[in-house]
């Protein structure tokens, strides 16, 4: 029925101010109070996405998959609650929820921020990239930094990143970089795609907040770096100095390599000092992203006790 001015309510409806929301999910109608008090009907089965046809559902499988199409259209995916939240409102290009996510009452507060649509459970789940989705994703704008925006000089931190093969990894440093305090992370070209799906998960948000660097002349980048007073570092098998021993309150730069054969001869000369890091056993290396958490907490330490 169309409840009018002066009518009983019989059924459950939630108020929020200038609208109500008719909360009945037998019906597949919505009734909203518009700004001048006259009741809208809202058809739900109208509105929600409902087919992997659909034009928008395409081009969002598409982002998931392409990095090809994420660099030409300069957005990405972000799937789940923490994530859809942790981003800027203005990098928003669309969210979409699942019907049951908009349905739940613990999620008002969030969907209020901005304009969403609403796709079929079963739509959702087709394009999440996750074995339980949470029922909410989003297009985004992929942020945009200079070289000068991560050199902060005596504060400046870096890693600097060659041929990264592991979303995971890459998505772990730049979490534990901004934990550490790092002032960015530059990468090269061959480096696995920072807005990689598992890469921007492994992120937990930092993606958002660590500034980056990509280029395809990774030496160049160094040398100008160095010009601006920045200490470089290898993580290298064949370096002397322990890690622990050197004075990371300068500037400081640390060069981590390709998980399988490190760094390549060319960028590792460009290091100012090799360095390792001690191991028991017979390990004779540590994984990418555990070796450069070490080093970055390592700086942050020294920095702390300065």
């Amino acid at each position: 029925m169309l409840i009018g001015e002066g009518s009983a309510i019989f059924h459950k409806w939630i108020v929020y101010p200038y609208v109500i929301v008719y909360d009945d999910r037998a019906d597949p109608y919505r009734r909203q109070m518009t700004s001048d008090n006259r009741v809208r009907r809202i058809d739900r089965t109208r509105d929600m996405i409902s087919s992997t046809s659909n034009p928008k559902i395409k081009n969002l499988i598409q982002l998931q998959k392409k990095a090809k199409e994420r660099r030409a259209t300069g957005t990405f995916v972000v799937e789940g609650r923490k994530m859809v939240a942790e981003a800027p409102i203005e990098s928003l290009v669309q969210v979409y929820v699942s019907e049951t996510f908009e349905g739940e009452e613990e999620h008002r507060n969030l969907l209020s921020r901005f304009s969403y649509e609403v796709l079929s459970d079963s739509v959702f789940k087709s394009v999440s990239d996750t074995q339980t989705p949470q029922g909410i994703l989003a297009i985004v704008k992929q942020p945009s930094y200079q070289l000068s925006d991560l050199l902060q000089g005596d504060k400046t931190h870096l890693l600097v990143l060659e041929s990264i093969q592991d979303p995971g990894n890459l998505g772990t440093m730049m979490r534990t970089g901004e934990g550490a305090g790092i002032t960015g992370i530059i990468m090269n070209g061959t480096t696995v795609d920072l807005f990689n799906s598992k890469t921007i998960r492994s992120t937990m948000g930092s993606i958002y907040r660590v500034p980056f660097f990509v280029t395809d002349d990774l030496t160049g980048t160094i040398h100008k770096i160095k010009e601006q007073g920045v200490h470089c570092y290898a993580a290298h098998l064949k370096g002397n100095a322990s890690y622990d021993r050197m004075n990371y309150a300068e500037p400081t730069a640390f060069f981590i390599g390709n998980e399988g054969n490190g760094l390549s001869k060319e960028i590792a000369d460009l290091a100012d000092t090799y360095i390792r890091i001690p191991m028991e056993g017979e390990v004779e290396s540590l994984n990418a992203a555990i070796a450069a958490t070490i080093l970055m907490y390592e700086t942050n330490r020294q920095r702390r006790s300065n």
